[in-house]
């Protein structure tokens, strides 16, 4: 009885040690905004007729500088915020609701201030979508299942031992990304304060040098596959898909710059012509151009930006001659890699597609 009552005190203190320990450079911070909507299009700011009111509950990690990544970028926080908003108007757009992962680069940070970019993306459902017969007024969203992209430049300031306000400039952005109509998107701009608090202790952060960068070449081969629906409204869901070969180089631990060749496949493409009165032939459901990127890197994650040029086999949807893609993307070890990307043409949402590639 004794060897199992010790046994249970050993592993109960083991717990509740353990539990501390997670608590470490964990933190809570509720945030208020308010602020306006942001149509693309000026006919969705009729609709709107109250302000913008939004809470966001986060739940993060202050990084301490265990690796050259956490240093370099100056002790970055990563976590999890649980977003609620009104839209401008209840009737017709409704609210909603997001759950977003997040990464927070401190520009600036001192004992007690510090001055920060937060992005986070995540899925959100809204309460009120577009309906030909009971909720034609809604233009800006066709479906209740969305993308939600956040974007914050803001400041914190410390005014006691385990408490901060933050205040700043937010934006929002909600959209399907293609896959229903319509897709215009709203789009909020708010001011936001808040309060937060560490749950358990902000450890020591290592502040010892970077070890030396070695600049390389990458190489790279992604094949993707995606969906889209036509501008015009219908419940046909057209495939697309591409294969993307590329070249890296790594001038910077965090920055990498590069170039590429592209071949796409879109099956709306015959759909879009023929609307337009154009003869069709199958070769037009694919497209060929070349495109330039930038990688923005932190450890296996990767942001990516390309441009590109429509070369050889052009895009006779759209008859557009240059194509980007916004890119999130993560390497699961030397040779493999996963990416979630969006094609568009400028600011015209095309297709979102997820693909998995080799790099060497």
């Amino acid at each position: 009885m004794r060897t199992i009552v010790y046994a249970l005190f050993v592993l109960l203190s083991y717990t509740v040690y353990g539990q501390r320990e997670f608590l470490n450079n964990t933190q809570l911070t509720l945030q208020y905004n308010r602020g306006v909507a942001l149509p693309e299009y000026s006919f969705v700011s009729f609709l709107v007729d109250q302000p913008i009111q939004s809470v966001a509950f986060n739940v993060l990690k202050q990084t301490t500088g265990k690796n050259d990544w956490e240093r370099l970028y100056k002790f970055p926080e990563y976590g999890f915020s649980f977003f609620y908003t009104n839209l401008g108007n209840d009737q017709y757009l409704g609210k909603a609701f997001a759950l977003n992962y997040f990464f927070k680069i401190n520009f600036i940070s001192k004992e007690k201030w510090k001055v920060f970019n937060q992005t986070g993306i995540g899925l959100g459902y809204l309460t009120r979508k577009f309906d030909l017969e009971e909720n034609y007024h809604n233009v800006g969203i066709g479906s209740q299942v969305n993308v939600h992209f956040n974007f914050r430049l803001g400041a914190s300031y410390r005014f006691a031992q385990k408490w901060s306000t933050d205040f700043g400039l937010s934006f929002d952005h909600f959209s399907n990304g293609n896959t229903a109509d319509p897709n215009l998107g709203l789009n909020n701009v708010t001011i936001f304060t808040g309060i937060r608090h560490d749950l358990g202790i902000i450890e020591d952060k290592n502040i010892q040098a970077l070890n030396p960068h070695v600049r390389k070449n990458n190489f790279e081969i992604v094949a993707s596959i995606g969906g889209k629906k036509t501008r015009a409204i219908s419940s046909k869901y057209f495939l697309t898909s591409s294969l993307s070969a590329g070249v890296n180089r790594e001038f910077f631990r965090g920055f990498n710059l590069g170039l590429g060749a592209d071949l796409f496949y879109d099956e709306s493409i015959e759909t879009q012509m023929q609307a337009k009165g154009e003869t069709f032939h199958s070769s037009n459901n694919f497209q060929t151009g070349i495109h330039l990127s930038q990688e923005f890197r932190y450890n296996r994650f990767s942001l990516i930006l390309q441009e590109g040029i429509y070369l050889g086999l052009t895009n006779k949807g759209n008859n557009k001659s240059m194509y980007n893609r916004g890119i999130v993307q993560f390497q699961f070890n030397k040779n493999i890699l996963l990416r979630i990307a969006m094609k568009s043409h400028l600011h015209i949402l095309d297709y979102p597609e997820i693909g998995i590639g080799i790099k060497w």
